[in-house]
């Protein structure tokens, strides 16, 4: 069903309500109208990375670990796989009467803020710092999760809108300041994409105000989002966000008051229940009856797309999808892309025909909490980095486990002495070939405020140390002088300087999702090739970053950082040795100069795109799968950030002593600069490309052992 049909059809339908029948269909759970045969909804759902909150799904990596894979495809196809299993669900709980929370198909995912702190709890939901990778990620979830079919398959919702990463604490009464070049290069870039190009069918906004304006009532961000990106979906409230209006940011005096300025700005439904005074608002004449009608059509203009009340070809998707085979596999595979090889001096991949004996040792090796991150569903079986290796090495090696400590606690057991389980722990060491150890977070300590997993705190990172019995626990095994292997379980930075001087190997695994143990059992042993990339930088210190409050882009990601990272954004390392070797520019009326470089073909900046052909080889032993990156930067603009950013990327599979040449579209914007207005505007001729398996920072040069190729050109004519 087209839009416009859609649209009519729900005119047609709320011009039959009555003023109060309109208003109460404004609330995340709107009420049955049986009179006009229109049952009750309930708008709320979670999908980040699996249907969540709603009994069974199959359960992926979480969406850090998503952006690791800097794989589009296999992002659309998750969330592909997230609709088929919210509309089985939706089918069978409808048939059952049931439409309660988390049962519908209208999704609040993805989130598409950028994750510029590395203290901020909530990052590990979103796909990185990088606005690009974050939009090419966005876009594709989207596509997946709405479909192609005559009807929309589910709901997608852009959240949070907008400029919204913390601190969890204050995010209720905080205002957040930025410049109109931040805003527009970095804060709103995502959705906008997600708006424009993936059509997404609706926006949340944030709890927080931004530049004076509540997220949820503000004319400057609807200015950007219905007038010049021409969104035509509905608003949703991030939930009981309108009630701060009155109680936190004091930009209003009463419940009353609040539903009025939200719904006059904008903001359709609510997740809450302020809007249970719209009502006393349209009485009292604060908001007129056409605002209540527009949002109540765009609400059911959303439920006629989905075809909620004639029917859809999705109808006879059976509850049997939930968790099916195929399912299961994507999520393995994922897990497989995401994880991100930091540091390897040999010993991976390990061969179990030399191996007698393994030591598990750590908080996370057998921690399901470990595996699933936040906004999670419920699978039907965990498989654990303990649990992963164990059905993998199965009788031919002795496997032994210690957790060493526990994740916080200075204790495992109550009445025992601090550290009771360090001693187990050197045992276990000492007895093996190989240590595998599980360290890192859960989301007890990195999340959402007031979250059910962190419900008595703020859910950010205070620094960016593991807790002190992990780091005690590290020493410990580190003295046995054993190999070790470290698996880091988090959703973000933790520094990993003691780790990099000590330990022979380092994994950084995310939240992997329900099959992520057999994932790091495939790649520990080389079955797989690690091929994921840090969608985040790894600082030093937090020394090096402005305050957690300062919205100011100056100094943060890899795009404005001015110290050396720890490990880069974009890096990653593999059992191969993949790197480019070289790059071509196919556009006219261009002068090209640089290591390898010619230029041929069409397009130029501002009109087609530059399209970058680009050829890789893998000189090592394995097959492996990588990912070519191609950085940019305008060198005779004020305006362009200080660091060369990510305009383009693909997935590549080589295997040992293989070539391949792929080719890259720059796309037009890349050639553009934004001015401290706000405006993307053409402002320089002149542009370095560095194309490669990486970024172009001396640290990843150093780290890989591969300098990316070099272009300079001009532009003759613009």
């Amino acid at each position: 069903m087209k839009r416009e049909e859609a649209r009519k059809r729900a005119e047609a339908l709320v011009a039959q309500m009555t003023p109060e029948e309109k208003a109460s269909q404004l609330k995340y759970n709107a009420p049955a109208i049986p009179r006009l045969g229109i049952p009750a909804y309930n708008w709320w759902n979670e999908g980040l990375h699996g249907v969540a909150r709603a009994g069974q799904a199959t359960m992926f990596p979480q969406a850090i670990g998503l952006g690791a894979t800097f794989d589009p495809e296999l992002v659309r196809e998750v969330a592909d796989v997230v609709a088929t299993e919210g509309r089985a669900k939706y089918n069978a709980h409808s048939a059952h009467g049931d439409r309660d929370i988390y049962k519908g198909l209208t999704f609040w995912s993805p989130n598409v803020n950028i994750f510029r702190d590395p203290r901020w709890g909530r990052g590990h939901e979103t796909y990185g710092e990088d606005p690009y990778l974050t939009g090419r990620l966005g876009v594709a979830y989207v596509k997946g999760l709405q479909g192609d079919g005559e009807t929309m398959k589910a709901a997608a919702c852009a959240k949070h809108f907008a400029v919204h990463s913390g601190p969890e604490g204050i995010r209720h009464e905080f205002d957040a300041q930025a410049t109109p070049k931040d805003m527009a290069e970095t804060y709103l870039s995502a959705f906008r994409e997600l708006v424009e190009e993936a059509h997404v069918e609706a926006v949340m906004g944030a709890y927080n105000r931004t530049n004076g304006e509540p997220c949820c009532a503000s004319p400057a961000l609807q200015g950007k989002l219905r007038g010049e990106w021409g969104f035509e979906g509905h608003f949703v409230s991030d939930c009981w966000a309108i009630r701060d209006f009155h109680e936190h940011h004091m930009v209003t005096s009463s419940a009353k008051e609040s539903a009025a300025l939200a719904i006059n700005n904008g903001c359709d439904l609510n997740c809450g229940n302020t809007y249970l005074h719209i009502i006393n608002a349209y009485r009292s004449g604060l908001v007129r009856e056409e605002t209540i009608t527009e949002s109540a059509v765009r609400l059911f203009t959303t439920r006629f797309l989905l075809g909620l009340f004639d029917g859809s070809e999705y109808d006879a998707i059976p509850y049997t999808e939930v968790e099916s085979k195929e399912h299961l596999a994507l999520s393995e595979k994922a897990a497989l892309e995401s994880v991100v090889l930091l540091k390897n001096n040999g010993i991976l991949p390990l061969d179990r025909s030399r191996l007698k004996t393994v030591g598990i040792i750590g908080p996370n090796a057998d921690s399901r909490a470990s595996l699933i991150g936040n906004y999670h569903g419920t699978a039907s079986r965990y498989v654990t980095v303990q649990e992963g290796l164990q059905d993998y090495l199965g009788d031919d090696v002795r496997v032994l486990v210690s957790t060493g400590c526990e994740l916080y606690s200075d204790r495992a057991e109550n009445l025992a002495l601090p550290g009771d389980r360090l001693a187990e722990a050197k045992i276990v060491a000492e007895h093996s070939d190989v240590v595998i150890l599980c360290v890192g977070l859960d989301e007890t300590l990195e999340g959402e405020e007031g979250d059910t997993g962190n419900s008595y705190a703020s859910g950010d990172k205070e620094d960016l140390q593991l807790p002190k019995v992990q780091r005690d626990l590290m020493e410990a095994v580190a003295e046995t002088g054993r190999p070790v292997v470290l698996c880091q379980m988090t959703g973000s930075d933790v520094d990993l300087s003691y780790a990099s001087e000590h330990f022979d190997a380092i994994l950084q695994l995310w939240y992997p999702g329900a099959q992520g143990g057999h994932a790091v059992a495939k790649l520990l042993f080389g079955d797989v090739s690690p091929s994921g990339k840090l969608p985040v930088t790894f600082y030093e210190t937090l020394e090096e970053l402005p305050e957690f409050e300062d919205y100011s882009m100056q100094g943060r990601t890899y795009r404005y950082m001015k110290g050396r990272a720890q490990y880069p954004f974009g890096y990653g390392l593999t059992y191969g040795d993949v790197h480019v070797t070289d790059a071509r520019i196919e556009a006219e009326d261009v002068e090209v100069s640089g290591e390898n470089a010619a230029a041929a073909g069409a397009g130029c900046a501002g009109a087609a795109p530059v399209r970058l052909s680009v050829t890789a080889e893998n000189t090592g032993s394995v097959l492996t799968e990588d990912v070519v990156q191609v950085y940019i930067r305008c060198l005779d603009s004020e305006f362009a950030a200080p660091n060369p950013s990510l305009c383009a990327f693909q997935r590549i599979r080589l295997a040992p002593g293989g070539r391949k040449t792929v080719t890259l579209a720059l796309r037009p914007e890349a050639f553009t600069v934004v001015d401290e207005a706000g405006v993307r505007r053409v402002d320089g001729r002149r542009f370095a490309l560095y194309a490669g398996c990486s970024q172009p920072d001396a640290r990843s040069t150093e780290l890989t052992g591969h300098a990316p190729v070099k272009l300079f050109f001009e532009f003759l004519t613009m």
